[in-house]
């Protein structure tokens, strides 16, 4: 005898957007395989679910499912928002580059779109094994991204590798999970807070062993030293375009798990884990920018770049305060636009036959097109932290946190990387307009790429000149956490 189970479709608003994209990337998959002479809807059909997904994101309610495990409010609404722009903004500049080098663009932005599931159930999850299974969902396809790019051998390399290192991460906290639950007895992070809160396991060595592996396993994921050393590699092997993509969109998933499971469920802890994250935050400046200082390859510079901005996000989140993590939600959406919008630039300076990922091939770049220099110039200003740009507010607003919440130390060591950082970035500066070209041949701004890039800029202008409303906004957010 057959049985017949009832949708609650009532319980399944909440995971709508989430549903709506799965249903994409099954229509990606399918418009390629049996529509191979319609590929160009592909980029469309994509940028079409992300606003959708976005507008039914930002009309959202704040509500809980499934028992608590995902969790609808302000803090969620704020990293989907990035994570998506991220995947609308890294679509923008694909069609441009993947033909160049000749990716397969079903595969792309299908897994694209998966990974982007996992990014926005991180950012929802209200339990450790919706988290996990995110973290997951985010990581896998990106594995594959990295090395989609088959007729290069080192992308194969680099997607083996980061494979390998994020299976090891994996591990790490997998096992911190396990023990947290052996000694709570529950898997949801506000229950776990709750027991935390009543004093009986706030000196309980295991419980501290089990947090560091778990903040271990987020290090990784954000490429926090000691944690980076996959990410030189990686972001050098992978085709340009999904180096850009994991630049941003994971690494605010990222930080999106780090901010709920430190804030909502280790809050008590904070004496605990905030010195361990100025330590790591310091480290992770450091390498970041010291080793950037003698890469000659861009795409290796950006990759220590990342590194470094990612110890400067850290300093929100060791103050332990809502103004804190509201200055890293700030910083991570600026680092959306001025990240992106250098690795466009790269791109469009990539050719069939030369990838052009060396400093050199930024040499006069100025006289081949001088509006790309200029909007290089400002993507760059802003990464240094030099204002009126967005970086320079970002950077502010996390000085300001940290030191309000008595990191003095770390934040003068803050202000000096950033300083040495200036070397590097304005380095890029001198090959574009002290330098005679490498390459006679003209950088077309092409459609796609102006719409993308114009959205960049007016972002970090925009972000530097009018920065109240978005820190505002990423404050008010955390009220419901």
């Amino acid at each position: 005898m057959m049985t017949t189970v009832a949708i609650n479709w009532t319980a399944m608003e909440p995971i709508l957007p989430e549903l709506l994209l799965i249903g994409i990337a099954v229509m990606l998959i399918g418009c390629d395989l049996f529509l191979p002479r319609q590929r160009q809807l592909l980029p469309w059909l994509t940028l079409v679910g992300c606003l959708a997904a976005l507008a039914m994101i930002l009309g959202s309610r704040p509500t809980m499912a499934f028992g608590g495990m995902f969790l609808v409010d302000g803090y969620a609404t704020v990293f989907k928002t990035i994570c998506l722009g991220a995947v609308i903004l890294t679509t923008l500049m694909s069609e441009h580059f993947c033909r160049v080098i000749g990716l397969r663009q079903g595969e792309y932005y299908s897994l694209m779109m998966l990974s982007l599931v996992g990014m926005l159930l991180m950012a929802s999850a209200g339990d450790l094994m919706v988290l996990y299974l995110g973290l997951e969902l985010m990581a896998l396809p990106v594995y594959a991204l990295v090395g989609l790019h088959k007729r290069e051998a080192r992308t194969s390399e680099a997607a083996i590798k980061y494979f390998l290192m994020g299976g090891f991460a994996s591990a790490l906290l997998l096992f911190g999970m396990s023990l947290l639950y052996g000694l709570t007895g529950t898997t949801d992070i506000a229950a776990i807070a709750d027991l935390l809160a009543k004093g009986t396991l706030s000196t309980n060595p295991a419980l501290l062993a089990a947090l560091g592996l778990v903040i271990a396993g987020f290090c990784f994921k954000v490429a926090v030293a000691p944690f980076h050393l996959w990410t030189p590699d990686v972001y050098e092997g992978a085709p340009t375009i999904v180096t850009a993509f994991m630049s941003v969109g994971p690494k605010a998933a990222g930080f999106a798990i780090f901010g709920r499971v430190l804030f909502m469920g280790f809050a008590g802890l904070q004496a605990h884990w905030g010195p361990a994250l100025a330590v790591l935050a310091l480290l992770t400046m450091a390498v970041g920018n010291i080793t950037a200082l003698s890469q000659t390859s861009l795409k290796r510079m950006l990759a220590y770049s990342s590194v470094a901005h990612a110890g400067y996000a850290l300093l929100g989140l060791l103050a332990g305060t809502a103004e804190g993590m509201g200055a890293t939600m700030t910083y991570l959406m600026v680092y959306l636009f001025m990240n992106l919008g250098a690795f466009a630039i790269l791109m469009l300076l990539a050719t069939p036959d030369n990838p052009c990922e060396s400093l050199d091939d930024c040499k006069g770049l100025a006289a081949r097109n001088p509006l790309a220099a200029v909007l290089m110039l400002v993507f760059l200003f802003s990464l240094t932290g030099i204002p009126p740009t967005g970086g320079f507010i970002g950077k502010f607003y996390l000085l300001k946190s940290a030191f309000a919440a008595g990191y003095t130390l770390t934040v003068i060591g803050a202000v000096l990387f950033s300083a040495i950082s200036a070397y590097f970035y304005l380095r890029v500066v001198r090959y574009m307009y002290m330098s005679d070209p490498r390459h006679e041949s003209p950088v077309i701004l092409v459609p796609g790429m102006k719409v993308a890039l114009g959205l960049c800029v007016l972002g970090v202008l925009g972000l530097g000149l009018f920065p109240g409303t978005l820190l505002n906004w990423t404050v008010s957010a955390l009220g419901g956490m």
